[in-house]
């Protein structure tokens, strides 16, 4: 049975001889074997919990690596495993903020036991200071508008500002047939069907363990496609996966489902921007005036939400409303314009990834930058605008 205090937990063992741990009393947890140098080579947050195998270890090397491990400003909590532990190791290990050592041969309750240990130890330590974070959500006014496109667009272009490994996180809410992935060429791997009244059980470990990386500064949280979705996922592992992407990423990006949900409207409320994005098409915009009409009374602090038309052409290409005829047509100014490039956009579907990274002179790119840039100052000037504490 899957024990839910450590699904998705990081475990870091060294030694292969800890690889039978993973299908035993450690099932659950994302496990990683490894050598003695991986020690020296963990980052802060690179693992919940490192497990050393001593008898199977070299003890200068590992006193060495321990000391670097030490070093980390928060340092996982470390669990040594044996029956020959050199004096000096354990000196060096319980010099340690959160560590322990349990004498092989043992139970597999007893190392549960110590690995809980350890880990409650670790969870119990004040928490860091509010990390400010900023939330956009985006839905379409009608299917087919270009949401998903300019979420994937908007996360690039803030991912590229940032210097940071994880600064930029972009949420699939389209539950039952989000394209994201499919847009990105990547594989969805976010379980939230399974939780359900266990949505207070998840943590930023498990949030790791749902993510894939898709750049450096950014990563995508997105569920296969599933018809059934929206019937079998709860309002609160929603919420609650958004609560912890935004204590762990600087930027969220939300790609919301058209049709409302139970949760949308929460969603909404916590957003500092909400866009609405429509194609230039009569009965696209005025639905796009409807909707932007029917969200206005349900913000909060008297937060609107924002129109931005997308696949803007010259009038030579066809009959589509110029820009100011579009601004009659919602009976309001927009605050963004995408311009229309379908080459670019269809390349980069096709490749699997943005615009931005196959077709970077594309208008759409140029205009999804201008669309950032006065958001982002935007978002400076006005403090009801100003990042939220996560």
């Amino acid at each position: 049975m899957t024990h839910w205090s450590l699904l998705g937990r990081r475990v870091l063992a060294i030694g292969r001889d800890l690889a039978p741990l993973a299908r035993g009393p450690l099932f659950g947890s994302v496990f990683e074997i490894a050598e003695v140098g991986r020690l020296t080579e963990l980052t802060p947050g690179g693992a919940d919990i490192v497990l050393i195998d001593v008898d199977g270890a070299e003890p200068e090397a590992l006193m060495a690596a321990i000391a670097a491990l030490g070093t980390l400003a928060a340092a996982p909590p470390v669990l040594l495993l044996g029956a020959r532990a050199p004096g000096g190791l354990v000196r060096a290990v319980l010099r340690l903020k959160h560590s322990d050592m349990l004498e092989a041969p043992y139970t597999d309750d007893q190392l549960q036991a110590a690995v809980y240990g350890l880990l409650d130890a670790a969870g119990a330590e004040p928490p860091s200071p509010p990390r400010r974070s900023r939330c956009w959500s985006l839905l379409g006014a009608v299917g087919g508008a270009g949401a998903t496109t300019l979420a994937v667009e908007i996360a690039h272009a803030l991912a590229s500002r940032s210097r940071a490994d994880r600064s930029v996180c972009l949420v699939d809410l389209n539950l039952a047939d989000g394209a994201a992935s499919a847009y990105l060429g990547a594989v969805p791997s976010m379980g939230l069907a399974e939780f359900g009244p266990t949505a207070e059980r998840m943590d930023a470990a498990l949030l790791a363990a749902f993510a894939t990386p898709i750049s450096k500064g950014l990563d995508l949280l997105a569920c296969p496609r599933d018809p059934l979705a929206f019937d079998k996922i709860s309002r609160e592992a929603v919420l609650r996966i958004l609560e912890i992407a935004c204590e762990a990423y600087s930027v969220v990006i939300v790609d919301l489902p058209r049709h409302r949900q139970p949760w949308t409207l929460e969603v909404l409320r916590g957003s500092d921007e909400v866009v609405v994005v429509s194609e230039l098409t009569v009965p696209a915009l005025l639905a796009a005036r409807a909707l932007s009409d029917e969200l206005e009374p349900e913000l909060l602090m008297g937060a609107k939400p924002r129109i931005v038309l997308n696949r803007l052409a010259s009038r030579m290409f066809g009959l589509a409303p110029s820009l100011a005829e579009a601004e009659r047509a919602l009976q309001r100014k927009a605050d963004g314009a995408v311009s229309s490039d379908w080459e670019a956009a269809a390349a980069s579907v096709n490749l699997g990834g943005a615009i931005s990274h196959h077709r970077p002179k594309s208008k759409i790119v140029r205009d999804v930058t201008g669309l950032v840039d006065r958001l982002l100052i935007e978002a400076e000037r006005d403090p009801k605008l100003t990042p939220r504490a996560a």
